[in-house]
């Protein structure tokens, strides 16, 4: 990570080229935010790692929690007791925390309170492309979007303050491209964070139970109102471009970037409304838009959350426009990211205008130049200890068990050639489906899932396999950090986001403590051991669970890289037969063939050793470090 203490610099004016994730956090410290919350998740992670690298100096508190539920009510807590707070997650993480979110609605908050949900167009590093607009409608809360690094830390800095004038939490909505682009920031005004409060008690506004949920319903329809003025006069609603010509656009967020650069492209005279706040939509404002194009084109991602709006309100102020986007026929993909090309292609049909450039030609050179680079799907690192794990897994049920898989670096693990992961759905997801699996089949069924998501989801799944007797096995790959988004701690790993250290909860005790009567903790490299163990696991009769406990390979090449300490790379000896037994089985990226035989990527191995052990005729040797 890059040296972040440039966030803390106090010079108004100063403009720093920062990555979106890092604005959000500098516009953190600008809104006097005294309490943030996360649970990491890309594309948002590096706004917690952010603030985490930063926080003790900069007088806030910042926490890891254990999933996003759990930080939305951390957060609310706070912000209850007049401390503005920020919470941070990606798409996927706010139905996670729906419930707690839904019902803040109604309770409000005392001290500005900001809900960044980064949305993933084209699942970069998701399950899923929800588009998160439709929890703003759904919740009544308010939601921003920025389109660049500064708007993202401007709008930090803004939906504070419309927090606090509308007594509700706010959505800041990014997407991928906003929170992963660097771009300049100009710096505004440092504000000191207040960490204490007071709670002050208000049973009315604060205990949802139905005689009190029933009124404050009607409140927050009131403030919703609210917003809705707040959005007809927001600097963030904007008309871009007047354009003289028959043809009008509205946009939000990224997508604005895109349909400024494409109408540049194909020279067209256009008129831009650009969106920034798009909960509430400002009505007013759109429908006078409406009014002075005969044309109007919405370019938005994913969904068509604006398109739907924009056709209900032009139902009232100009029912004779033509509105082209994603429903009915379809001039702009309702499917991942958008890009130049997208917006150029779906401009250039509603007009007519042919495309300046001719994309077949891009795309017959591109495949010419790519055709003779080997593919690189993403697979563990070389040394991972989850490929140690998954190599048992297979060796002791013979490939024939069920292997439900989770979210984590592990769920690479469903290609081949270690081929273990047979449904994923969501955090925690792998231990309960395990068991309506078993229940339906009787096969043998392993569920794998990592140390990090354990805590975040897996608990209440695994005290359901206890009380009904489920016959399953959960492998917990643990790897003592929280590796795929970062190596953000956990509460297995002994130290906080404040950088201090932490009471550590082990798994094995937290398995125990659900009521599994079978628990283990192995090294996933003893690979004898590791078989035995998991053996007796799939034949006990009832729930079971095996830790597979090795640091994340990364760590520990990082360490040796401090400590000055050489790592020895394993070689193929004269031994070798090219059985190729080590390529079939393992898939380690540091294990190729060369010129006909197999052979080790120096630069690649990290002498884990684990290409050793399963060699029929030992012809690896490994000398360690």
């Amino acid at each position: 990570m890059p040296n972040l203490r440039v966030l803390l610099s106090d010079e108004p004016g100063k403009r720093v080229l920062l990555l979106g994730n890092e604005a959000i956090a500098r516009g953190i410290l600008e809104a006097g935010i005294g309490v943030v919350t996360t649970y990491p998740g890309t594309p948002a992670s590096e706004i917690g790692d952010s603030v985490s690298a930063i926080a003790e100096e900069a007088g806030l508190y910042m926490e890891y929690s254990t999933n996003e539920m759990v930080a939305v009510e951390v957060a609310a807590g706070a912000v209850n007791c007049g401390v503005r707070a920020l919470t941070a997650m990606k798409h996927v993480g706010l139905n996670v925390a729906a419930d707690a979110v839904m019902t803040l609605a109604y309770i409000g908050v005392r001290g500005g309170y900001v809900i960044v949900t980064a949305d993933d167009p084209q699942c970069y590093s998701s399950q899923n492309e929800q588009d998160n607009r439709f929890y703003a409608l759904l919740s009544n809360l308010p939601c921003l979007e920025p389109s660049t690094p500064q708007e993202a830390k401007d709008m930090t800095v803004s939906a504070v303050e419309l927090s606090e004038e509308l007594g509700l939490p706010v959505l800041l909505r990014t997407t991928t491209r906003v929170n992963h682009t660097r771009g300049p920031v100009v710096y505004g005004n440092l504000t000191k964070p207040k960490l204490k409060g007071e709670f002050v008690r208000e049973p009315n506004r604060l205990v949802m139970v139905p005689a009190n949920a029933r009124p404050m319903h009607v409140k927050l329809l009131e403030k919703a109102e609210k917003a809705e003025e707040i959005s007809e006069k927001s600097p963030y609603n904007t008309v871009v471009y007047k354009g003289n010509g028959e043809l009008g656009i509205i946009c939000s967020g990224s997508a604005y970037n895109y349909a400024a650069e494409a109408t540049s492209l194909l020279g067209l005279d256009v008129g831009i409304l650009k969106l920034g706040m798009t909960h509430p939509l400002p009505e007013r404002m759109i429908g006078e838009f409406l009014k002075t194009y005969k044309k109007i084109v919405v370019v938005e991602e994913l969904e068509p959350y604006l398109e739907m709006n924009v056709k209900a309100i032009a139902k009232d102020y100009a029912p004779t426009a033509e509105i082209y986007g994603k429903m009915r026929r379809s001039y702009f993909p309702r499917k991942g990211e958008l890009s130049t090309r997208a917006v150029v292609t779906g401009l250039a049909e509603i007009t007519g205008k042919k495309p300046p450039i001719d994309f077949g030609e891009i795309d017959s050179k591109y495949a010419e130049a790519v055709k003779d680079l080997p593919s690189r799907p993403p697979i563990l690192c070389p040394g991972c200890p989850h490929r140690a794990s998954f190599y048992v897994i297979r060796k002791v049920t013979g490939g024939k068990a069920v292997y439900p898989t989770d979210i984590g670096c592990y769920a690479l693990g469903f290609a081949p050639p270690l081929s273990i992961g047979d449904i994923l759905i969501c955090m925690g997801s792998s231990v309960s489906t395990a068991q309506g699996i078993n229940k339906a089949t009787g096969v043998d069924t392993v569920a794998v899932i990592g140390d990090s998501t354990f805590f975040h989801a897996a608990i209440p799944g695994l005290i359901n396999a206890v009380y009904n007797n489920h016959k399953v096995t959960l492998a917990v790959l643990d790897n003592l950090t929280t590796a795929m988004t970062g190596h953000q701690p956990h509460p297995g790993t002994g130290t906080t986001g404040m950088h201090t250290t932490a009471t550590r909860v082990l798994i094995e005790k937290v398995a125990e403590g659900c009521g599994v009567k079978y628990v283990r903790v192995v090294n996933p490299f003893n690979i004898d051991e590791a078989s035995r163990v998991l053996k007796e696991a799939v034949q006990y009769p009832g729930p079971s669970v095996v830790v597979f406990r090795a640091p994340c390979t990364l760590m520990l090449m990082s360490e040796k890289r401090r400590k000055g300490i050489k790592t020895v790379p394993c070689r193929v000896t004269d031994r070798c037969t090219n059985c190729m037994a080590c390529i079939k089985l393992l898939g380690c990226p540091a294990i190729t063939i060369k010129d006909g035989k197999v052979s080790i990527d120096e630069t690649l191995c990290t002498a884990c050793g684990l290409c050793a052990s399963i060699c029929p005729y030992k012809a690896i040797e490994c000398g360690g470090s």
